[in-house]
């Protein structure tokens, strides 16, 4: 059977999508039965949520069982990929993701756990970012600045997908389009190991997507938002690392690698920095929670779930589209394109609340 699907590259792919599906579809309505019958629901009380109704949040469980499983079985070992320390490092981040949708975990411990996940990664497994391939003049790195800026980028990626999980079906999109693209990018630069681990990902997260599109029968929680954002970090950066080439050959000249990497992941990126930047300049703690991110505020504009979701995603789509098409302006131009593009798109998200605000008054004065 494997025999017979090595022979066909394209076969072995989409039946890793298929199997990893497969097995996120079968194991969910196993675990809504254990969470209706345990009442595991979430939290309806938080002032950040947007159903009126219980809905449990362990479908990570199953992304992580599907993705893991599928992984062991169809990724194939050699020197591209540590898939020793990535599993380590995900059973580590989903026992502390399990730990939280159930009872919660305390800040300082959880932000520890991620710290040790990420230094597994970078220091052990040697995933890191070795330099900056020219983006704003800045190449080779120094190893301890290699590891801490590695350290960062995975933390900041780990929480960004984290922050996106507010809505329904935009963290499961959003994971769907970057491991997907990642996954295309690698098949074309014949990194077949890291194509496969990409794919195991997106077919345990379309799965998923089954039960979390309007209307949500199931969330993903910390569990699930924690390994996708793990996971689309790791292929992140191993994609830009293939700037220094494959195969003798530079990946400068066929993609603008690190705004490309950069377009994949701006969604969760720019709005977690974002919402940090606002929350420090307003003299609150960066992880405090609130409503002010972008789907939150799309959803008081009017738009929906859904609608939100897809012009949210649409954007990051565009982006990726806009950097294969200018790859020839570099990655330094492109970067700040996308910066502009992403700032733009936030001022018309505040004027058009602005001006729902003023009309809002002006109407209520009307009949004051």
């Amino acid at each position: 059977m494997m025999d017979f699907l090595h022979s066909y590259p394209v076969l072995y792919y989409i039946f890793i999508v298929i199997f990893s599906a497969f097995i996120t579809l079968f194991a969910i309505p196993s675990i809504l039965h254990v969470a209706r019958f345990r009442h595991l629901y979430d939290d309806l009380g938080h002032f950040r949520k947007s159903h009126d109704h219980g809905i449990p949040r362990l479908g990570g469980v199953a992304i992580f069982v599907s993705f893991t499983i599928t992984s062991l079985l169809f990724c194939m070992t050699d020197q591209s990929l540590p898939i020793n320390y990535l599993l380590t490092a995900c059973i580590i981040l989903f026992a502390m993701g399990l730990k939280d949708d159930l009872s919660g975990v305390n800040s300082n411990t959880k932000f520890l756990i991620q710290f040790i996940v990420c230094a597994i990664l970078v220091v052990l497994g040697n995933i890191r970012l070795e330099s900056m391939y020219g983006v704003f003049g800045i190449f080779e790195l120094p190893y301890l600045l290699s590891v801490g800026v590695s350290i960062l980028l995975i933390l900041l990626l780990i929480n960004a997908f984290n922050l996106i999980d507010g809505i329904d079906g935009l963290a499961a999109t959003t994971g769907i389009i970057a491991n997907g693209t990642f996954a295309a990018l690698f098949i074309y630069l014949h990194q077949y190991e890291l194509a496969a681990v990409s794919l195991a990902m997106v077919g345990a997260i379309i799965g998923f997507l089954r039960f979390n599109i309007t209307p949500a029968k199931i969330f993903m929680g910390d569990t699930g938002s924690l390994l996708i954002g793990l996971i689309s970090a790791v292929m992140a950066l191993k994609f830009i690392a293939l700037s220094k080439g494959v195969d003798g050959k530079s990946t400068v000249d066929l993609f603008a690698v690190p705004a490309l990497a950069f377009a994949i992941l701006i969604g969760p990126v720019f709005d977690t920095i974002r919402v940090f930047i606002i929350r420090i300049s307003n003299g609150v703690s960066p992880f405090a929670a609130d409503r002010n991110h972008i789907h939150h505020r799309m959803l008081k504009l009017g738009f929906n779930h859904l609608q939100t979701t897809c012009i949210l995603t649409s954007i990051n789509i565009a982006s990726i589209v806009m950097v294969l098409l200018f790859k020839s302006y570099g990655n330094s131009l492109l970067i700040l394109l996308i910066i502009a593009v992403s700032l733009v798109f936030n001022w018309m998200i505040t004027f058009f609340l602005r001006s729902k605000e003023r009309s809002s008054v002006a109407l209520r004065n009307l009949f004051v």
